[in-house]
């Protein structure tokens, strides 16, 4: 396992203070506030820890309400809502200088056997004919040193290719909405289902917006042609899948409008199956004068 690895995991494994209250702590993200997918992953680490282990989380909803303060410590407070004969609810609250940045709940069910369809997978190519995203972020000379090392690190801990050209790479024309990027942990994680879930929501938020930029030949945050912030993450989970082996991470934006860029997408395993579906809109603005 990587070192880079095991400190995210550090990261996302919570101290416990009372029996529905959890704390946690924050990094250097890309840009000056908390990473959303490190909050929404915190968030769901503190609900999980009060389910039953037979019970797998299969869904999220929440909402990014103020920016969060990376020197500063997060609490959880996770309300019990529901504990029921199959499925078991809870709501987490995350609070940082006495207010409330964070809002999820989360659901989670004991396995049962049911109807089974999918979409299929798409067309994508094997990740290991992709360059690596320090091989990308290093080739464009017209980043900032600076910014490519910021990038670097907070993506460390995860193997993530990038099929075409990200924003940051080529833009200025617009183009299909669509992305699709490879990712998985840089190492062996537990067998523990949760973890995995908890891997991939921290990913899921690193670039679901991008398909948005697509749409309009913006380069984002890393070129200063953006201005923009997550506002809401739905994730459901379907099927069993382990964060530490390829998947595929398949996204598209049906709309833009108002200020707001709306984001959605698939997680498929590398044989096909899929794991997971993402929503999320954020605010995706040009800034002033651009």
């Amino acid at each position: 396992m990587s070192q880079a690895l095991q400190d995210l995991l550090d990261l996302l494994d919570l101290e416990q203070i009372e029996e529905n209250i959890f704390r946690g702590r924050s990094r250097s993200a890309v840009v000056p506030r908390v990473f959303g997918g490190q909050v929404a992953a915190q968030a769901l680490v503190a609900a999980g820890r009060t389910v039953p282990e037979d019970r797998l989380a299969h869904s999220l909803h929440a909402y990014f309400l103020r920016m969060g303060d990376p020197g500063a410590p997060i609490v959880y407070t996770v309300d019990r809502m529901n504990d029921g004969r199959s499925f078991t609810a809870r709501r987490v609250v995350a609070v940082q200088h006495g207010q409330p940045i964070f809002a999820l709940s989360a659901s989670f069910q004991r396995y049962e056997e049911g109807f089974d369809h999918q979409t299929p997978m798409p067309p994508a190519p094997d990740p290991a004919t992709l360059p690596t995203s320090e091989e990308r972020l290093r080739g464009y000379a017209h980043l900032d040193p600076e910014v490519v090392e910021r990038f670097l690190e907070a993506r460390e801990a995860v193997d993530l290719r990038y099929v075409d050209e990200p924003p940051y790479g080529r833009y200025g024309t617009p183009r299909e909405p669509h992305s699709q990027v490879w990712f998985r942990a840089n190492g062996k994680l537990a067998d523990d289902p949760l973890l995995h879930v908890v891997l991939a929501t921290y990913v899921s938020d690193m670039t679901l917006l991008d398909s948005v930029l697509l749409a309009h030949g913006r380069g984002g945050w890393a070129v200063g042609d953006v201005v923009g912030a997550s506002l809401d993450h739905a994730m459901w989970f379907h099927r069993p899948f382990r964060a530490d082996e390829w998947l595929l991470y398949d996204q598209e934006s049906p709309s833009a409008h108002g200020g707001r860029g709306l984001g959605q997408a698939r997680i498929y395993t590398r044989d096909g199956r899929l794991a997971v579906s993402v929503i999320q809109e954020g605010v995706v603005r040009a800034p002033r004068g651009g």
